[in-house]
C-alpha cells in the first residue's frame, strides 16, 4: 500500500499554489483524509503552512526553508508537512489565522502552525527565516524552532504541556469562532446576551457609530485609515462613509471617503498604465503596493467608486471603475467568462518588475521627447526612484501645473498624457508577465457579477452587464449543481473541488440578485433564491442564532467559524444577513428576515461594540432598522423581456441607492404567473401585488422606510414625494440636479479605532 508521507503529494494537486511546491523536496501532503489519518497512525505533529499563489513572503520562505534539503530532512523525519491554499480552504485559514491572532497578535501569510495529530494547533506565527535573522524580524528560525518541537514531541514531559497547550488553544478557539450569546456562551463582559426579539430597536443609530469610528481613524491627511503603513482599500468602511452623508448631509463624512478614493486613485496602488489596483499600500502616502492583484479588491473597489460617482459627479471616480473593469476583461478573464483569482507580485523572480520604470525605460518607449518629460513629469518618475532605485508610477504633477510648465493648454497635455500611457502599455506588454493564479473561485466571481452589474447600470454600459452575465454563468455550468442545489468551491481546468461555504453562496447571490435588478432577468432572481434557500438549510443554525462560514454537513475540524468581521472581503455572514432581508420581499413565507434577524440580534453586542470591524454586519443591521428602499418598475419590452426603461436606467444610474431593491415585473399581474412558477413560491408577494404598469406606459413604485410614493412614470417624481426626510438631497436623488465640484485632474482583527492592523497584512 502506498505510503502518502514517502512524497511530495502535491503535483496531484491542481492549486497553482499547491502546484508551485509539487517540486519541494518536503513531503508535502494536501489537507486530506490520507494524511491526516498517517499523522494519526504515525503520532507524528503536523506542521501546516497556509498560503496563495500571489504572496510575495510565500515565495520568499519557500526558497529560503522549503526547498532547502536539510529543512526537508527535519519535516519529512519528524512531522506531516502538510500546505493549504487559503483561497481554496478559507475555513482552515479562518480558524488557524484566528489564533496566530489571538497569540500573536497579528497575522498574514505565509501562516506557519505546528498542530498535533488531532489538528489541535499549539504553535504558530507567519514568515520564519530558515536560521534566526535580525533582518528579518525578531523571531526564531525555522529550523531551530522545527528541531526543537522534533525533540520536544519524544518526551513524555515536554510532550504533555504541548498537548495542554494545544487544548487550551482550541477552547479558545471554540470560544471566539464558534459558540455565540445565543447559545449560552460567554457573552462579553459587562453585557447580557442579546435575544431574538430586538426587532432593530437599537439599530437605528449603528450607520452613525460606524462612520463616527471611521472617521475617527480615517487619515486626514493622505486617506485611508489608520496613521502609518501598511493601508488597505477598506472599501466597507468608505461605503458607510459615503451612506452617512447620504443619509445625513455629512460634509465630513464625504470628504472623508472622497479623501481615502483620491488617494488611491493617485497612488501607486493603483495601476495608472494597465488599470486595477494592487493588494495594498506598504505606506502610510500609498505610494509603493504590495503588487499582487486580486480578483477581489478589483471588484469589490468599483462599486465604492460607483457609488461616489452617484454621489458626487465626478467623472474621474467613473473613469477609475471603467479601467479597473477593463482591467479584469483583459488580464483576469476566462475564455468562457469566469474570472480568475489573482495575478502574482512578481515576474522573472523580482517584485515589482512588470510594473516599475526608470527615465530611461520612459524614454524607450515614447517616441515623442516632449510627451516623455511630460509622462515622467506627470508620474513622478526620477533617477532616484521611490522603490529599489525605480519608481512606482503615481500622480505627481496635476493637469494645470503640468499645461504651466510646458506653456500649453490643458487639452494638450490631456492628449499627450494618453499617448503616453498607451506606449506605455505598449511597452509593457513585451515583458515577462506576472504569473496568473488561474482558479475560478464561486464567491470571488459573486464579488465581481454584483459589481459589474452595478457598473453596466450606473455607466450606461451594457457590455460590463454582459460580462457580469458571462461570469454568472461560468459558475452555474461548472460550479452549481441543479439537482443537487449544491455550490462547488472552484474549478480549475475542468477539475471542480470542494463543497461550497458561506461566501460562495452568500456573495453569488447577491451577484445574480443586483443583476436581476440590472437586467430584468428573472432567472437570475430565480438562482439568488435557491442559494438562499442553501444558506438558510446548511449554514443557518437555529439554536446558536447565527450563520456559520461551513456547511453542516461539511468536513468537522477543530471548531466550526463563523466569519463576523470583515478582512479582505466582506464579512460572509454580514453579506447573508443582508441579502435574505432583500429577499424576503420575493419570498416572505421561507423565513429570510426571521433568519437575518436572529443573526444580527445573537451579535449585536459585538456589532454595536464594534461597528467598524464588522462594517457589513452594522449595515445589514442598519438597513433592517430603516427598512431600505423598493423601486418597483412595472414594464415590458415586445419581445416579452422586462429589462429596465432608458429613461428609468438613466435615472437610477445617477442616484445613489444603498440597500435598494431594485425590481422589474411584468406590466399585468397575470404576466406573473410564470414568474411565481420559476421562483417556486406561493402567490404573488406583497412586493409586486397590484403593482401594474398604467396608462400603458412604464410605471414605477417606490418605498423607502416602509413608505411608499404613489405610482408615476417618473422615477425624479417618485423620489420627490418623500422630500428629505431621510437626510437625503436633492444632489443625492436625481442626477441632473447634481452640482459637480471642481476636482481638477484632479487575524484576529479586532482593529482599534485608529485603524491600525488588518488580519489581510501579509507577514513582512
Amino acid at each position: 500500500m502506498d505510503d502518502p508521507l514517502s512524497r511530495n503529494r502535491l503535483g496531484e494537486e491542481e492549486s497553482p499554489y499547491l502546484r508551485q511546491h509539487a517540486d519541494n523536496p518536503v513531503h508535502w501532503q494536501p489537507w486530506d483524509e490520507a494524511a491526516l489519518t498517517a499523522a494519526r497512525a504515525t503520532d507524528r505533529p503536523i506542521f501546516l503552512s497556509i498560503g496563495y499563489s500571489a504572496c510575495h513572503w510565500c515565495h520568499v520562505m519557500a526558497e529560503e526553508s522549503f526547498e532547502d534539503e536539510e529543512v526537508a530532512r527535519v519535516l519529512n523525519d519528524s512531522f506531516v508537512p502538510i500546505k493549504v491554499d487559503r483561497e481554496e480552504r478559507p475555513d482552515l485559514d479562518r480558524v488557524y489565522q484566528t489564533i496566530c491572532q489571538l497569540v500573536t497578535g497579528g497575522g498574514g501569510w505565509p501562516l506557519s502552525v505546528w498542530l498535533t495529530p488531532e489538528g489541535k494547533p499549539f504553535y504558530v506565527g507567519t514568515y520564519f527565516p530558515k536560521t534566526e535573522n535580525p533582518q528579518r524580524g525578531n523571531v526564531p528560525g525555522f529550523l531551530d524552532v522545527c528541531r526543537s518541537f522534533a525533540e520536544s514531541w519524544q518526551s513524555a514531559s515536554n510532550r504533555e504541556e504541548m498537548e495542554n497547550r494545544a487544548d487550551q488553544w482550541t477552547d479558545a478557539l471554540r470560544d471566539n469562532l464558534e459558540t455565540t450569546p445565543a447559545s449560552g456562551s460567554d457573552a462579553p463582559a459587562g453585557s447580557s446576551a442579546p435575544t431574538h426579539e430586538s426587532g432593530g430597536r437599537d439599530d437605528e443609530d449603528i450607520l452613525g457609530d460606524a462612520a463616527t469610528s471611521a472617521l475617527r481613524a480615517t487619515d486626514r491627511e493622505h486617506g485611508g485609515f489608520g496613521s502609518g503603513g501598511p493601508k488597505f482599500p477598506q472599501p466597507g468602511r468608505i461605503e458607510a462613509l459615503l451612506r452617512s452623508h447620504r443619509r445625513t448631509g455629512s460634509e465630513e463624512a464625504l470628504s472623508a471617503a472622497t479623501t481615502t478614493l483620491d488617494a488611491m486613485a493617485a497612488g501607486g496602488i493603483y495601476d495608472h498604465v494597465g488599470g486595477g489596483f494592487h493588494r495594498y499600500a506598504t505606506d502610510r502616502e500609498w505610494t509603493v503596493p504590495h503588487f499582487e492583484k486580486m480578483l477581489y479588491d478589483n471588484a469589490e473597489l468599483p462599486r465604492v467608486y460607483l457609488a461616489a460617482y452617484q454621489l458626487t459627479g465626478r467623472e474621474t471616480y467613473a473613469t477609475i471603475a471603467r479601467e479597473t473593469f477593463d482591467f479584469l476583461d483583459r488580464e483576469f478573464r476566462h475564455d468562457e467568462g469566469g474570472f480568475f483569482s489573482t495575478l502574482d507580485a512578481r515576474s522573472e523572480g523580482e517584485e515589482g518588475k512588470y510594473y516599475v520604470w526608470t527615465p530611461d525605460s520612459v524614454d524607450d518607449a515614447i517616441d515623442d521627447e516632449r510627451t516623455a518629460d511630460i509622462a515622467k513629469e506627470r508620474f513622478g518618475v526620477t533617477e532616484a526612484g521611490n522603490f529599489e532605485g525605480e519608481t512606482v508610477l503615481t500622480v505627481d504633477a496635476s493637469i494645470p501645473d503640468l499645461a504651466d510648465a510646458y506653456d500649453c493648454d490643458e487639452g494638450e497635455i490631456v492628449d499627450r498624457l494618453d499617448d503616453a500611457r498607451a506606449a506605455l502599455f505598449e511597452a509593457r506588454e513585451e515583458r515577462v508577465r506576472p504569473a496568473r493564479d488561474e482558479k475560478i473561485l464561486a464567491s470571488w466571481n459573486g464579488l465581481a457579477v454584483s459589481s459589474l452589474a452595478r457598473g453596466g447600470l450606473v455607466l450606461g454600459d451594457d457590455a460590463y452587464t454582459e460580462m457580469a452575465a458571462d461570469a454568472l454563468a461560468f459558475v452555474r455550468e461548472h460550479l452549481w449543481d441543479s439537482e443537487r442545489k449544491r455550490l462547488a468551491r472552484r474549478y480549475k481546468d475542468g477539475d471542480v473541488k470542494g463543497e461550497g461555504y458561506l461566501d460562495d453562496y452568500a456573495f453569488l447571490a447577491r451577484g445574480a440578485f443586483d443583476l436581476y435588478g440590472t437586467t430584468g432577468d428573472v432567472d437570475h432572481l430565480a438562482f439568488a433564491l435557491d442559494l438562499a434557500r442553501v444558506v438558510v438549510d446548511e449554514f443557518y443554525d437555529v439554536d446558536a442564532g447565527t450563520l456559520y462560514m461551513t456547511p453542516a454537513e461539511g468536513e468537522s475540524l477543530v471548531t466550526r467559524p463563523q466569519e463576523l468581521q470583515d478582512q479582505s472581503t466582506p464579512s460572509s455572514a454580514g453579506v447573508a444577513a443582508s441579502l435574505l432581508l432583500g429577499l424576503d420581499a420575493f419570498a416572505p413565507d421561507e423565513g429570510f428576515g426571521d433568519v437575518a434577524g436572529a443573526v444580527l440580534d445573537t451579535h449585536a453586542n459585538r456589532i454595536r461594540g464594534g461597528p467598524l470591524e464588522h462594517v457589513s454586519l452594522a449595515l445589514a443591521a442598519d438597513r433592517r432598522a430603516r427598512g431600505g428602499t423598493e423601486v418597483v418598475i412595472a414594464a415590458e419590452r415586445s419581445d416579452g423581456s422586462v429589462p429596465l426603461p432608458d429613461s428609468f436606467r438613466e435615472s437610477l444610474a445617477s442616484t445613489y441607492l444603498p440597500d435598494s431593491i431594485v425590481s422589474p415585473r411584468p406590466p399585468t399581474d397575470d404576466g406573473l404567473t410564470a414568474w411565481i412558477d420559476r421562483l417556486g413560491i406561493d402567490g404573488v408577494p406583497a412586493i409586486w401585488k397590484g403593482r401594474e404598469m398604467r396608462d400603458g406606459e412604464p410605471t414605477v413604485y417606490v418605498c423607502e422606510g416602509r413608505t411608499c410614493s404613489p405610482p408615476t412614470h417618473s422615477l425624479s417624481e417618485a423620489f420627490g414625494w418623500f422630500g428629505d426626510g431621510d437626510g437625503s438631497t436633492d444632489e443625492s436623488v436625481d442626477g441632473d440636479d447634481v452640482s459637480v465640484p471642481d476636482v481638477g485632474d484632479d487575524g484576529f482583527s479586532d482593529v482599534g479605532d485608529d485603524g491600525s492592523g488588518d488580519v489581510d497584512n501579509e507577514s513582512k
